[in-house]
Parts: structure tokens; C-alpha cells; sequence
């Protein structure tokens, strides 16, 4: 069975196309996903430096993870790729940050203060999602149908597990491709 989505007029999406019998539907089959670890936070922002260099204009990053996992750590890296010398910071309680880059603008997104889809247009968020530099959204994982199907979703974990005492745990950083867009980032990074 496939899926048909499309943006409505109030800026979310609508999924057609649901799963039955087990079977996956052709997104799911193509949907593509790698797998990192990173050591260090040096290696967390390297990583996004990596991804940085591989995104253009409307491309998004939605990045979940507890606090303390990272998320802002590669965003660094992202911004670090696209020439921003600012101090990138998570953006918490000004939910947005605009990074000038040396060729495009980094949106950075942290939705984490948001419990409304409705509070979205009020920050302009759909504007931003398809303008002039990449969009990298923390916390963004309870607004995914907002975001819409063409996304990066990239999940970092801390491996408290593997840190012995008082050292600083591993990432396992996992990027889950949707849309085409998606798949070229995730095969970039391969």
C-alpha cells in the first residue's frame, strides 16, 4: 500500500497510506539509517561538521535525544561546516536562532518550551522550513507531522553503560532517512 502526503493550508501534513498485515510501505523499505559512536565531544561535533558540508537550503535535521545527549553539541558542527563563527548555543528559551553562515543562514530550532502545534506559526516556523539555509530542530520529535515527510531524523543516546566512573559516556548517534533529500545526506555520511 503506499502513502500519499500533503501539506494542508495551516502547514501540516497529511499521511495517507497506513501499515497493514505487518507489511512496511515503500517509504518505510527505502528509508535509510546509519549508525555512529562517537568518543568525545570533539567527535560529537565533528561528526556534525560532517553533516554540515552535505546540507543546502530546506534541508532538515530533526534531533532527539535526552538532555545531555548531544543535540547541541553536533548542531556546533553543523554551523561549524557552514562557516558560522558565532558561539552556538541551544536556543531554549528563544526558541529560535538564526546563524549567519558563509554561504547560507543555520535555523536552529529548540521546540522543547512548545506544547502546541498551533504555537508554530507564531514563530514562523513553516516560512523557515523551506527558506534560504538548512533547518536543525531540537526537540522536534513531538511536532513530526508539522515538520513533514522529508526530514533527517538523527538520534543521539549517551552510552552511560560503557563510561567507566567519571568519565564522559560515548554517543551512539543514528540517522533515520525520509525522502530523497534524506537518503543523499545519510549515503554523504556513509
Amino acid at each position: 500500500m503506499g502513502r500519499t502526503d500533503e501539506r494542508r493550508a495551516d502547514g501540516r501534513w497529511t499521511t495517507g497510506g497506513q501499515r497493514t498485515g505487518g507489511r512496511r510501505t515503500n517509504e518505510e523499505k527505502n528509508m535509510s539509517e546509519k549508525r555512529f559512536v562517537t568518543t568525545s565531544t570533539d567527535e560529537t561535533i565533528a561528526l556534525g561538521e560532517r553533516l554540515g558540508a552535505l546540507l543546502q537550503p530546506g534541508d532538515v535535521a530533526v534531533l532527539t535525544g535526552d538532555l545531555g545527549a548531544g543535540k547541541t553539541q553536533l548542531t556546533k558542527g553543523v554551523a561549524a561546516a557552514l562557516g558560522v563563527t558565532d558561539d552556538v548555543t541551544s536556543p531554549t528559551f528563544n526558541i529560535l536562532m538564526v546563524y549567519e553562515g558563509a554561504q547560507m543562514p543555520l535555523y536552529h530550532f529548540d521546540l522543547y518550551r512548545l506544547d502546541d502545534a498551533s504555537q508554530l506559526e507564531d514563530i514562523g516556523f513553516y516560512d523557515i522550513l523551506e527558506g534560504d539555509g538548512p533547518c536543525v530542530i531540537e526537540w522536534g520529535e513531538q511536532f513530526i507531522d508539522e515538520i513533514g515527510p522529508e526530514r533527517l531524523d538523527v538520534y543521539l543516546t549517551r552510552l552511560d553503560e560503557q563510561a567507566g566512573v567519571g568519565e564522559e559516556p560515548p554517543r551512539e548517534v543514528r540517522l533515520v532517512a525520509h525522502g530523497a533529500r534524506a537518503e543523499e545526506l545519510v549515503a554523504g555520511l556513509a
